[in-house]
């Protein structure tokens, strides 16, 4: 089940990006997001905002290299291409006012450079609402679009070295011309989804391109799919998210049939799974975001977060977390919740009644009291978000069958990264999440094991367990760190 979470102003260090839809938003690596340009109020952005993932801050770098019209870096504009092959974001097209673009730019987000690339071969004519994805590292295939005058099909490759385009000459079944669809690249093949087409209808047809991959020597061509399962309403505008073995899919607009001339717009959200090969509707236990299209879905790590969009009449500014859900406090970015006295009241009631429970007589042992030690609340790992995210860097892109594999998986591959880690290669922003699991572990030792005794727990004796009742990392002296992780690996024994 998954949980639709607003994101708050305390969520986050810096300015988030302001209202915009036509923008987009891709990942660099692991460690950040980077949002470009986008429409709002019939004006068109060249900002460009970062999401530090690691550091949970937005900011705007100084950005140096071409100018256009007089600014460093593309022009503004919105429905535009973004592609990230390793730390190289590239820009294509796109739309300013009335004008659709031609351009071609690359962003290094090493150095903070933008460049605008003299490209040859095939070129792609001026257009947006196209779409693109990357080839491996090193190639980049853009489709379809409106140039002003007609919606097209073509299919253009980009070596990104070279700097060639290429038109690609595809046999067979071609699929309608259209703009505002979306393409994904999984394995050797892309997919096309919807879009608007010719003559103004919305499609929810599914095509696959074969043919790009150099090394499978396959004469390009579509093949349209036509897939079991709760399959999408006819749309455009939408996103398409890759998260692990399924592709996620959400939003867009389509029309409102022959009672209105009004478009309608989506807030759903449908899943293609690559190892069923089937739609599904994605379970949602609470209400998503309100409608909308030509917004934003980008993954990180176990989590996606959508950035604005449009329905048409308003243009949106917030910024939503769609999360796997373990219980409603499973919520991004709050590290320490801040301590309820109804449920402190609650916890009071109900302590005589937990006298012979483990954890009570965990904290007799140890010498603390219940209530104290019960705030702690130590999370499964299902609700321990930034644990879970730690273990989802490690195994990314990782052929897994379900969120719940996901999570034991995501599990086993950070304890088995701690159990390799010293002092020296520890991160500070894991101390929080290893904290946490060394007292999961314990607590699970404890209650497996009635045979433990007071000094398992760091009372006078062996000390084995010295820093079960820290609350916070925060409370952790550098000089703790080795003790810590040492213990923390007879844990994992």
């Amino acid at each position: 089940m998954h949980h639709w979470v607003q994101a708050s102003s305390s969520d986050f260090s810096g300015t988030p990006p302001q209202p915009r839809s036509g923008h987009t938003a891709v990942n660099v690596g692991k460690s950040m997001v980077v949002v470009f340009g986008g429409l709002v109020d019939k004006k068109f952005l060249n900002d460009l905002i970062v999401y530090d993932i690691d550091n949970k801050l937005w900011f705007e770098p100084e950005c140096t290299g071409s100018v256009s019209e007089g600014q460093v870096g593309p022009s503004p504009r919105a429905f535009h291409v973004a592609i990230t092959i390793d730390c190289h974001i590239f820009i294509f097209g796109g739309r300013s006012g009335g004008k659709r673009l031609g351009d071609f730019w690359v962003l290094d987000t090493d150095i903070w450079q933008w460049s605008e690339l003299t490209s040859f071969g095939d070129l792609p004519t001026p257009r947006d609402f196209a779409a693109a994805a990357a080839i491996g590292n090193q190639k980049i295939v853009l489709c379809g679009g409106w140039d002003g005058k007609k919606w097209l099909s073509d299919v253009y490759v980009m070596d990104t070295m070279s700097l060639e385009w290429m038109e690609l000459s595809v046999s067979g079944s071609l699929p309608p011309p259209r703009c505002g669809h979306t393409a994904t690249m999984v394995e050797k093949r892309l997919l096309v989804f919807g879009g608007r087409g010719g003559g103004g209808p919305i499609m929810g047809d599914l095509w696959a391109l074969k043919g790009l991959i150099d090394e499978e020597l396959e004469t390009p061509g579509w093949t349209q799919l036509k897939l079991p399962g709760q399959a999408p309403s006819s749309r455009c505008g939408h996103t398409v998210t890759s998260g692990g073995h399924y592709l996620l899919l959400f939003g867009g607009h389509g029309t409102g049939g022959w009672l209105t001339r009004y478009d309608v717009y989506y807030n759903d959200t449908i899943i293609l799974d690559r190892v069923t090969a089937q739609w599904k509707h994605l379970p949602i236990s609470n209400e998503p975001p309100p409608p909308r299209a030509y917004h934003t879905m980008t993954c990180i790590g176990a989590r996606h977060l959508l950035i604005g969009g449009f329905d048409g009449k308003l243009t949106f500014g917030d910024l939503w977390w769609l999360v796997l859900e373990a219980k409603r406090s499973y919520v991004p970015q709050v590290r320490n919740p801040p301590e309820i006295k109804e449920s402190e009241r609650e916890l009071d009631k109900q302590e005589k009644g937990q006298e012979g429970s483990a954890f009570v007589e965990l904290q007799k042992k140890m010498g603390i009291s219940v209530p104290s030690v019960l705030r702690l609340q130590i999370p499964e790992e299902s609700e321990d978000q930034e644990f879970i995210e730690l273990g989802t860097r490690l195994i990314e892109g990782d052929m897994i069958d379900d969120q719940t594999s996901m999570i034991q998986i995501a599990a086993q591959a950070i304890r088995q990264h701690w159990k390799e880690s010293t002092p020296i290669t520890l991160q500070l922003k894991e101390l929080g999440s290893l904290l946490r699991d060394y007292q999961r572990l314990v607590t699970r030792k404890y209650t497996a094991q009635s045979s433990l005794t007071s000094t398992d727990f760091g009372l006078p004796g062996t000390k084995s367990f010295t820093f079960y009742h820290i609350k916070s990392s925060s409370e952790l002296r550098i000089d703790d760190i080795p003790k810590l992780l040492e213990e923390y690996k007879t844990l994992l024994i």
